[in-house]
């Protein structure tokens, strides 16, 4: 079995390029070939042969290209962030919705019908909400972002109704907690407030306390993908688009579990220096869900936000804490 990972250099997609090495198969069958694409070079991991490459999937025939190797299954996770896509709105447009309709009629024209699992993300959803959106909530993105992959979801259930391939879009959580240094995502802060603590740093924390999201563990992202790719899809049906559970907290109730987990001096490290603008764009943001359909389809989240901290503290710090 062939495997193409696109946007494997981000962090959800580099976990995912280590994982698919390290257990050398994925859906019962052996991995043959691991491909990794990014903008930017990837690291490349050790175990099942590994193939790397770096491009732009917007651009002319770079979709062509990856895909000439006719991989089985292909991870497409590449994007730029909601905060970037909002700022930049010709990049967003071209990269997050562009980038998908090209490897979409790559993958038309190749006549290979791969399975292909799209990350796509609860931006699909504006408000006004319900108390918890379930899975018959209709689609109004208020974010370019959010628009941009409402159209790749309805792209991917177009032409797998057609036959081209046999897709599916996983509306990921905000994944909390992210590795490494602030982007330029919006919900960046949600991990920021336990990252930097818990790495001895002092965190800006730019909403009100009260604020309420839906969250993911990384490891939590990388079971959702997994699952998705080995999943029967004669029992999805044509609705190809599925929100994944998670956590739903306010910021409040992080700091709490930040403080049970880790201790008041970590707590104290988060100041408050509200934003206005942010806060406004984040109170346009889903908050709860009754992902069901996820549930009954064997999708597993987080039990809750300690359980959140304690996996990056397990993952990304070695088990220890500043």
């Amino acid at each position: 079995m062939n495997v193409l990972v696109i946007g494997a250099a981000g962090m959800i997609g580099s976990k995912l390029g280590r994982r698919l090495a390290r257990d050398g198969s994925l859906a019962g069958k052996a991995i043959s070939r691991l491909e990794l694409h990014d903008l930017v070079p990837c690291d490349v991991p050790a175990g099942v042969p590994v193939g790397s490459s770096a491009g732009d999937l917007s651009s002319a025939g770079e979709a062509e290209r990856i895909i000439a190797a006719r991989p089985d299954i292909i991870f497409h996770l590449a994007a730029i962030v909601s905060g970037e896509a909002e700022q930049d709105f010709e990049k967003g447009y071209r990269i997050n919705m562009d980038g998908t309709r090209a490897l979409l009629e790559a993958i038309r024209a190749s006549a290979t019908r791969p399975r292909l699992v799209f990350a796509s993300s609860i931006a699909v959803f504006g408000a006004p909400f319900p108390e918890a959106i379930d899975d018959c909530f209709f689609n109004t993105p208020l974010t370019s972002y959010g628009t941009q992959k409402a159209i790749s979801e309805l792209l991917i259930s177009d032409y797998s109704r057609k036959g081209f391939v046999d897709g599916i879009s996983v509306r990921l959580p905000t994944i909390c907690v992210r590795p490494g240094k602030p982007n330029k995502a919006a919900s960046g802060f949600f991990s920021n407030i336990i990252r930097e603590p818990l790495a001895g740093h002092e965190a800006i924390l730019p909403v009100s306390d009260g604020v309420m999201h839906w969250h993911a563990s990384p490891r939590a992202a990388l079971g959702f993908l997994l699952h998705a790719a080995s999943l029967d899809l004669a029992a999805v049906g044509p609705r190809r688009a599925i929100t994944m559970p998670g956590v739903a907290v306010s910021v409040g109730e992080q700091i709490a579990a930040l403080r049970k987990v880790a201790g008041d001096a970590v707590a104290r490290r988060i100041r408050r220096e509200p934003d206005p603008f942010l806060e406004s764009i984040v109170a346009g943001w889903p908050r709860n869900f009754a992902p069901r359909r996820a549930l009954e389809l064997g999708f597993t989240a987080d039990r809750s936000f300690e359980e959140i901290i304690r996996i990056h503290i397990e993952d990304e710090l070695g088990g220890r804490i500043v």
